[in-house]
């Protein structure tokens, strides 16, 4: 019979858990996954899991140059974070599902991101995400810029 121990971060407030986690992840350290429960639920993308997330973050480090992370807002109510930030990058590969078939361009981007993050035993336990697809497209050139109308 095989025990599951469940770990816990050593941070209590769910906003420092998040900010920790993006702190982390900011300077490319693996540990930001030790802030994320194993059994992470996403409901924004797949895969799920831990081992989803930190895959998620390895393809939007390979594709877009190691971007930077800039944090706009941090909002929390008691074990929701809400965090609005901006990957800022270079396009230089197109291996996530949404880049498929975009060609490599150098181009520098701004992605914009609103994440919800639950936390629960000091972990981020689920996560939601709504992003500005439409923007980065735009942005590379595999999309048209919507047209501007006048007042």
């Amino acid at each position: 019979m095989t025990s599951h121990t469940r770990f816990t971060s050593q941070i209590a407030d769910p906003q420092a858990v998040v900010e920790e986690y993006f702190a982390r992840v900011g300077r490319r350290e693996e540990t930001a996954f030790d802030l994320v429960a194993e059994d992470l639920i996403q409901h924004a993308a797949t895969p799920q899991g831990r081992a989803g997330l930190r895959q998620t973050a390895l393809v939007l480090e390979h594709d877009l140059g190691q971007p930077d992370i800039v944090i706009h807002h941090v909002v929390a109510s008691a074990d929701l974070v809400s965090v609005h930030l901006d990957l800022v990058g270079t396009h230089t590969a197109s291996t996530s599902p949404l880049l498929l078939g975009v060609p490599a361009t150098g181009t520098p981007i701004v992605w914009t991101f609103m994440h919800l993050f639950r936390v629960s035993d000091g972990m981020i336990a689920e996560h939601w995400a709504c992003r500005d697809d439409l923007g980065l497209l735009v942005q590379l050139g595999a999309f048209p810029a919507p047209a501007r109308t006048s007042p």
